[in-house]
């Protein structure tokens, strides 16, 4: 087992689904999703910090292994302290090459809070 897979944290997918509400529009609930694992690191890097105080969300890059690959406004949690993330780059993007000793995909995200 690598460095990286010991620092990943089990986390899951939220999925969004919108049912209609029988007045002609919906209601939006969310239910949980597939399960994976994941090691999410809060960018301490100085345009990120000075992004921060300018009112911008704390940004993430998120590691997983390449069959959970996150996609574009994908939203899941941190099982481990309940924390929400939104997907802000598509998993495509970032990704070893097949011929790396160990595979791996990035994206990128921010704190979230659930709608409804």
């Amino acid at each position: 087992m690598s460095l990286l897979q010991d620092y990943m944290k089990p986390c899951q997918l939220i999925e969004k689904k919108r049912v209609p509400d029988g007045e002609g529009g919906f209601t939006t609930s969310w239910t949980d999703g597939a399960e994976f694992n994941a090691a999410v690191v809060c960018d301490q890097s100085m345009p990120a910090r000075a992004a921060e105080k300018q009112g911008v969300t704390s940004l993430y890059t998120v590691t997983c292994e390449p069959n959970a690959t996150l996609e574009y406004h994908d939203v899941f949690k941190r099982l481990s302290d309940g924390k929400i993330f939104r997907v802000t780059s598509d998993g495509d993007d970032v990704r070893t090459p097949k011929s790396a000793s160990f595979q791996f995909s990035q994206v990128t995200a921010e704190e979230w809070e659930l709608t409804t």
